[in-house]
């Protein structure tokens, strides 16, 4: 163990203040219980006063200040502080420290599973029926039977295996944080004559943090800063944005289908249902005209249509233009399909995460100020008056929020441009791969180039004729997931 360490001037624990937030263990602990008695508030109130009118603190606890805006902006820039401070880790680590400390089967240790459960149970169900998790009683409801889930595979297995395999958003956040600006690691010089290994010991995931910079990769680390509490080798330092995507490590098959279905879920199917479908020739869309028919053949009250329609034809054209793409481009390398698959899919972190800034940061304006403050006012009774949104969606300013889009786009087809050397082959060759390997980049590119140039040239729906599949459905679907 290692007692004093000279710092690097771009280590955050060289710095008092930062060093404070990200490592004083008095400091996080505090934090913890705070976000723990937020969330089990939440839900307790989420039975008690179960309607929107009783109680908006619920569901804005849980789906506007944790998700988006928090996770989403911290993902992208310091990585997996969500996780570092996370209800169900942080009861979690105590209930494996007592349990039983059973090794997790085989057949559970697939991270896919935890990716599959965010796509078909909430995102599916969210497009068939966008109001199911939304109301304070169902939100309630929801988060009891995941802590439940949570705190059992806690008792029963060992090395926090919730997080690892099960958990819908961990793979998600080890994912996505790729793109963040931080690392996690030790100075190497210090570690060569540890013989204690206090970090690893430290460690509830059985991690060796003195060994993520040789892997370029972090593996399931959460941030909980156990590690750099028990021994002063370990640093958290800035680097460059998304630096471990320029390097190659042992790919992940569920992070690459991570990557792949929320950004069909989220990006691309946003992309279709709730942007272009105000556009005024919204109508001649295929995933409009197919939802259409099917309700009209089937009609069951309150399923939205047009919003399954969406979903199922944005995820088909991303993994199409994904694999269709890396399958060329494989050929063109004269590499396996699977290695040039796993490898080049990285870069497409950046569509969703760094694209996805441009809505959280919007509606943090327009939508998700008023209503988590005001949803504090409310669920703590609080003597103060309603606050009013920071601003309107009419307010052209916003439009500068548009950029990130467009450097989420920059953003990837650099990091595709770096991953692709990573085979060898000529210039020629890796110049046309590139640019059929990146095919489902230009895609998220039209799309966005497109949205500006129907809105221009045809305007938006008129109110009165903007509702397809479940008008109710339609109106109810919150502004933040947009």
């Amino acid at each position: 163990m290692v007692d004093h360490q000279k710092r690097d001037a771009n280590d955050l624990f060289a710095n008092p203040l930062s060093a404070f937030f990200f490592k004083n263990r008095t400091f996080l602990l505090l934090l913890r219980v705070s976000v723990l008695a937020l969330f089990v508030y939440a839900i307790i109130l989420g039975f008690m006063a179960p309607t929107k009118e009783q109680n908006s603190f619920t569901t804005v606890l849980f789906w506007s200040l944790f998700w988006p805006l928090f996770m989403v902006v911290t993902l992208s820039t310091f990585g997996r502080l969500f996780c570092g401070i996370c209800p169900h880790a942080f009861v979690g680590k105590y209930l494996t420290r007592f349990g039983l400390q059973k090794t997790v089967p085989t057949w559970l240790k697939q991270p896919l599973i935890g990716v599959l459960l965010l796509f078909f149970g909430w995102w599916t169900v969210y497009y068939i029926y966008s109001s199911a998790y939304k109301t304070p009683l169902s939100s309630a409801i929801f988060f009891s039977v995941m802590s439940s889930v949570a705190f059992g595979f806690f008792f029963i297995f060992k090395e926090m295996s919730y997080c690892k395999y099960i958990c819908p958003i961990g793979t998600l956040t080890r994912t996505f944080s790729k793109v963040s600006f931080t690392w996690l690691g030790t100075y190497a010089q210090s570690c060569q004559a540890c013989k204690t290994f206090e970090c690893t010991k430290a460690c509830s995931y059985n991690l060796k943090p003195f060994s993520f910079d040789t892997k370029a990769s972090m593996g399931d680390c959460t941030l909980c800063m156990s590690c750099a509490q028990s021994c002063e080798s370990v640093s958290f330092k800035l680097t460059k944005p998304s630096s471990s995507l320029f390097q190659k490590f042992q790919t992940s098959t569920a992070e690459v289908w991570a990557i792949l279905l929320i950004t069909a879920a989220i990006t691309i199917t946003m992309s279709f249902h709730h942007a272009l479908s105000r556009v005024a020739i919204s109508d001649s869309y295929f995933w409009v005209q197919l939802g259409q028919w099917i309700q009209t053949n089937i009609a069951i009250k309150g399923i939205d249509y047009v919003g399954i329609s969406a979903l199922f034809f944005a995820t088909l054209i991303t993994i199409g233009f994904a694999m269709g793409g890396t399958f060329i481009a494989s050929k063109l390398l004269h590499i396996n399909f699977k290695s040039a698959f796993y490898t080049l899919s990285y870069a497409f972190i950046p569509i969703f995460i760094i694209g996805g800034l441009s809505h959280t940061y919007e509606f943090f304006f327009v939508h998700h100020y008023s209503t988590i403050v005001n949803g504090f006012i409310d669920g703590f009774h609080l003597p103060f008056s309603p606050v009013e949104p920071l601003a309107s969606k009419k307010d052209a300013w916003l439009k500068i929020f548009g950029v990130m889009n467009y450097i989420a786009v920059f953003w990837a087809l650099l990091i595709m441009a770096k991953r692709i050397t990573f085979f060898q082959a000529s210039t020629t060759k890796r110049v046309i791969a590139f640019f059929f390997a990146s095919l489902l980049i230009f895609l998220y590119l039209g799309l966005n180039l497109y949205r500006s140039y129907a809105f221009a040239t045809y305007g938006m729906k008129q109110e009165g004729h903007a509702h397809h599949g479940s008008a109710k459905t339609l109106q109810e679907t919150p502004k933040e997931m947009k």
